[in-house]
């Protein structure tokens, strides 16, 4: 069912469009990623949606009664209010409602009068009817599912919401958001302030919702986990393309190259054509001449095609460091009765690349501390290896002087060697050029003096570059220029991201932080993710936590190679098959994947909210039996005989 639609939507700030002439539907269903570099115009998109902003020109259109919610930046509560009361609040009209049904049974057990007790009871009927609908007898059990989902524990629901902090109140505008349920939510970076565990629940929860949806968000892991088409919003218009965003991503460059080529088709047919009419412009052939000329002034000419890109970053060569960055073994670190972790132990091989993630408070930037040595650890031991130079880019980016210009920030200023257009040439390897080098830090967007920063550890040639959030401050095309600089990088890299796109393309293992505990993974996301989902599903419902803690930290993929020692012989997890036979399955799985996602692209089910929910199911499904065919594999690659 159409919900919305816009047409010939343009929208700019005084000669400079951001977007002209858009045209957009949202159908029951539809869970759209708006995408587009920053300065695009999404917010701007959104509030006209919204009703909030006004367009230049165009038409945005709610169709059959269709209701709207958007999810605000600002939080804004009448005072005196619990957690628990300003949530439930998102069901003000059905409140109301059920009022007033309370009070048509009252008149109708009192009434006398026939006639009235027939148009009271057609009104029970109705608006009983209209409860069940809603499910208005279930109004707590949903605000505690979401709430609880949204990371409240239930000590905060009596909690005055004025206490809360901003992060904590956003989240609770979302959670009313989700509770009032209208037919179309604007959902603008949602998973701002989620951790990895909130942003998992979040993911699942709008995959089962029915409602239209229109998402910004810089999380591309999200945007993949929950979308089902793709808006881009690039060089003032917006393209369409089905599919999440990493169909999205396949699509783009496919459509770039086919334009390119046509482009470059064109400007050979009409060079050749000018050439001959240059020619034969005169003599017996010069009408011929001048019928071409004709044809080519009729041509429509084709523009160069563009693509959004991110930067240029590219690290200089670095002094080569020790085979082992780091040798860590059984490093605990406590405060009072608090364990961060304990028992830690890995490696960091020369080259390679460190992720680390967990929930805010949990021991992250104190380890980091620890291997600079600016910490000691409660128990345990740091070996630092040799020629190891560590680069440390904080969140914040004290590493610039914000009154500084760019150039003179970036300057070592005890390195006689480096001269001004030295400087300007690193500056242009991340993307810094032109008049901005000379603008004061403090001037410059996060994305720009986060590129800065990374300059600057360059110049000052770490060899370790330790590296906290880099990609808070980056647009989704800045952070692909990032993935691939780190990946081309030549010396060792430690990253602290909340980021799983990121980390997946990035990573060669990972540190992951979760109740007190710190487990190495040798992998990146995905490998981390397959093995989450392969405990919880070998988890029996009655066993304990403590007892599935302890069987996590016996499974190979988790658990360090010993140091100087010949591993042990792994045992059997799954029952014995023969090689090929486990790759025929996954030759059937991935081509089962492969028809449900591209039947996710076709009309007749992203407009069927149910067909696309079991769509959707199935494939997520697919996907875990996949994961769980490619750990058999390995084992029988290994152990079979």
């Amino acid at each position: 069912m159409l919900l919305l639609s816009c047409t010939n939507l343009s929208r700019g700030y005084g000669a400079v469009p951001l977007f002209e002439n858009v045209e957009l539907e949202i159908y029951a269903g539809d869970r759209i990623g708006l995408v587009g570099p920053n300065g695009a115009g999404k917010t701007t998109l959104l509030r006209i949606l919204a009703g909030l902003d006004q367009p230049d020109s165009g038409k945005v259109q709610l169709h059959a009664g269709a209701r709207l919610g958007w999810l605000q930046q600002v939080a804004d509560f009448p005072p005196g209010r619990t957690l628990f009361e300003e949530a439930k609040s998102a069901f003000d009209e059905l409140l109301a409602t059920q009022r007033e049904f309370e009070q048509v049974a009252h008149d109708l057990a009192h009434a006398t009068d026939e006639p009235q007790r027939k148009q009271l009871s057609a009104k029970f009927d109705r608006l009983s009817e209209l409860l069940r609908h809603h499910d208005a007898f279930e109004l707590d059990h949903k605000v505690e599912r979401v709430l609880s989902g949204l990371g409240f524990r239930e000590a905060d629901w009596t909690r005055d919401v004025a206490t809360f902090s901003g992060g904590q109140q956003r989240r609770l505008l979302l959670a009313k958001l989700l509770l009032a349920a209208p037919d179309i939510m604007l959902l603008d970076e949602p998973s701002n302030h989620l951790d990895i565990d909130t942003t998992r629940w979040l993911e699942d929860y709008l995959v089962q919702q029915p409602e239209g949806m229109l998402i910004v968000s810089h999380d591309r892991y999200f945007l993949n986990k929950v979308t089902n088409k793709t808006l881009e919003l690039h060089a003032h218009k917006i393209t369409s393309y089905p599919g999440n965003f990493q169909q999205y991503v396949r699509l783009r460059e496919e459509k770039y190259q086919r334009e390119l080529k046509e482009y470059e088709a064109q400007r050979e047919y009409i060079a050749k054509q000018e050439e001959y009419i240059r020619r034969i412009h005169y003599g017996q052939l010069a009408k011929q001449a001048q019928s071409r000329a004709k044809t080519l002034e009729k041509l429509e000419r084709l523009e160069k095609p563009t693509q959004v890109s991110g930067p240029h970053i590219a690290f200089r060569e670095v002094t080569r460091s020790g085979d082992v960055v780091f040798h860590v073994e059984n490093l605990s670190k406590r405060f009072g009765d608090k364990i961060l972790f304990e028992n830690l132990s890995f490696d960091l091989p020369r080259g390679k690349i460190l992720g680390i993630m967990g929930p805010n408070g949990c021991g992250k930037t104190t380890l980091l501390k620890i291997l600079l040595g600016e910490e000691e650890p409660t128990s345990g031991q740091v070996q630092r290896g040799h020629l190891v130079f560590p680069g440390y880019l904080d969140q914040h980016l004290a590493i610039l002087d914000p009154e500084k210009s760019v150039l003179r920030a970036v300057w070592p200023d005890d390195d006689p060697q480096q001269t001004e257009q030295t400087m300007r040439d690193l500056l242009g390897s991340f993307g810094l050029q032109g008049e901005i080098v000379e603008q004061p830090v403090k001037s410059l967007s996060g994305g720009e003096r986060s590129r800065a920063a990374l300059a600057k550890l360059t110049v000052e040639g770490a060899n370790l570059l330790i590296l906290d959030e880099p990609t808070n401050h980056l647009d989704i095309w800045a952070c692909d220029s990032l993935e691939k600089a780190l990946k081309a990088f030549e010396g060792t890299c430690i990253v602290v991201s909340h980021d799983r796109y990121f980390l997946n393309r990035v990573a060669d293992l990972l540190i992951v932080f979760a109740n007190g505990t710190a487990e190495v993974v040798y992998g990146n996301y995905d490998t981390y993710e397959a093995l989450r989902q392969s405990r919880q599903q070998a988890a029996t419902p009655d066993t304990s936590s403590g007892r599935k803690s302890a069987a996590a930290k016996k499974t190979p993929a988790a658990a360090p190679p010993a140091r100087d020692a010949q591993p042990e012989k792994r045992r059997r997890k799954f029952p014995y098959r023969k090689v090929p036979d486990i790759e025929a399955d996954i030759a059937a799985a991935e081509q089962k994947i492969a028809a449900l996602e591209a039947s996710l692209q076709t009309p007749e089910v992203y407009r069927d909210a149910t067909r696309l929910r079991e769509t959707m199911n199935e494939l997520d499904k697919t996907k875990d039996v996949l994961a769980l065919l490619y750990q058999h594999w390995e084992e029988a690659v290994e152990l079979n005989g």
